[in-house]
C-alpha cells in the first residue's frame, strides 16, 4: 500500500527523497520504496523518519480506517 502520508509530510517540509534519506541514514531508493509501498521499514527507521518530519508513528504509518 502506498504511503501517501509520508510523501505529503516530506513535501510539507520541502524535503526531497534524498534529503530525507540523508537525515535518517538510508538511501534515496529506500525512501522511494517506502512511499511506493514496496518496502516495509523497521520500527527503528519509522521512528527516525517520524522524528525527521516532526510527525508521530500514527500520523505516518498507521493505516487508514476503512
Amino acid at each position: 500500500m502506498k504511503n501517501l502520508k509520508l510523501k505529503a509530510a516530506r513535501a510539507g517540509k520541502d524535503l526531497s527523497q534524498q534529503q530525507l534519506a540523508d537525515a535518517v541514514g538510508v538511501s534515496r531508493q529506500t525512501i522511494n520504496a517506502i512511499e511506493k509501498g514496496d518496502y516495509n521499514p523497521t520500527i527503528k527507521l519509522c521512528i527516525a523518519i517520524c522524528q525527521a518530519l516532526g510527525k508521530t508513528l500514527d500520523e505516518l504509518f498507521w493505516p487508514e480506517e476503512g
